[in-house]
């Protein structure tokens, strides 16, 4: 393998993985077998796996999970792709009312081990019903575990533990991470889902990221360091299962929380860190806690109105800089 591999051929090469290690795995969605997916990052499964294994689907959302739910609680591992995370809201039905209640109402009996993954989130001027970053859905219901790699090789090793898991998982790979470039991991690479990384050391502020905002985080914490104040920067990975350990020990040492989600402010994972560090960490804090993320508004489709919604580099420095001086 090359020295480096870009976010959207990891998603490629995480699924194969998992497709020559176990052929119970097969592949759904629009567009993903002969195109290799809209984004480009299913290209090559149909060549080596075959039609059996990687199959092209009518443009209905309701379709691609239903069938992937049928599949899984007949003894299959099926990924299926919904194109834009936005389309969630067409199978809201399945993914919110019927996958993740199978295991539960059948007392264990029948599992419903699917991934569905998706392209989420903005950044790219895809306009207000193609860029919203939706996994604050997906956490309201219970039964549903949430991956959000910001890295090649965590898509790598997430998407090895989602297909693995017995639990649906809902895969979010962000569109505006897909040429981002990263290290290989080894083969039999695995990233345990709820497992936080701790990708920069600090003692002053913990920024708690997730998927794009993590490389944001970073590129804060460099300009806070040239200003005297050291962050440190925890990758989330999961929202469910959520690291909050991860989190509540970054804060023992900092004591003073600043969490950046593109989600919108009301709704969004940040409130459930907060609370949670509320609840459990109170004690721990010197500061008020913050929360940089999303406008509560429809994206803009303009490059220039769509900044103004979404976090940023100079939004986060500027909630630190306050949190400093407190």
């Amino acid at each position: 393998m090359a020295d480096v591999i870009t976010y959207r051929e990891a998603v490629a090469e995480g699924i194969a993985r998992e497709m020559r290690r176990d052929t119970s795995v097969v592949c759904l969605g629009e567009d993903i077998a002969a195109a290799g997916g809209v984004f480009k990052t299913t290209v090559g499964l149909r060549a080596e796996f075959g039609p059996e294994r990687v199959w092209d689907t009518p443009i209905s959302e309701q379709a691609i999970v239903g069938a992937a739910m049928g599949a899984a609680m007949t003894g299959m591992r099926p990924v299926a792709e919904i194109m834009f995370s936005d389309f969630l809201a067409c199978c809201w039905d399945y993914l919110a009312n019927e996958i993740p209640k199978v295991r539960y109402m059948t007392g264990g009996q029948v599992t419903v081990p699917l991934v569905v993954r998706t392209a989420n989130g903005g950044g790219l001027g895809f306009g207000a019903q193609h860029s919203q970053a939706t996994e604050n859905w997906a956490l309201t219901v219970p039964g549903l575990k949430i991956a959000a790699p910001a890295t090649p090789a965590d898509v790598i090793g997430m998407m090895a533990a989602a297909i693995r898991s017995d639990d649906p998982v809902v895969f979010f790979e962000h569109k505006a991470l897909l040429a981002t470039k990263g290290p290989p991991p080894p083969p039999g690479h695995v990233v345990e889902l709820g497992r936080a990384a701790v990708v920069r050391e600090g003692a002053d502020v913990t920024l708690v990221a997730l998927a794009s905002t993590v490389p944001l985080a970073l590129k804060a914490a460099d300009v806070l360091s040239g200003e005297g104040t050291e962050a440190e920067v925890i990758d989330l990975r999961c929202l469910v299962p959520l690291d909050a350990a991860t989190v509540l020990d970054s804060l023992r040492r900092t004591s003073r929380l600043v969490t950046v989600e593109e989600n919108p402010y009301q709704g969004g994972w940040g409130g459930t860190v907060v609370s949670i560090v509320a609840d459990e960490g109170f004690g721990l804090l010197d500061a008020p806690v913050r929360r940089v993320a999303g406008e509560c508004v429809p994206l803009p489709f303009a490059d220039a109105l769509e900044e103004q919604v979404i976090p940023t580099v100079d939004k986060v420095v500027t909630a630190v800089r306050g949190l400093a001086a407190y």
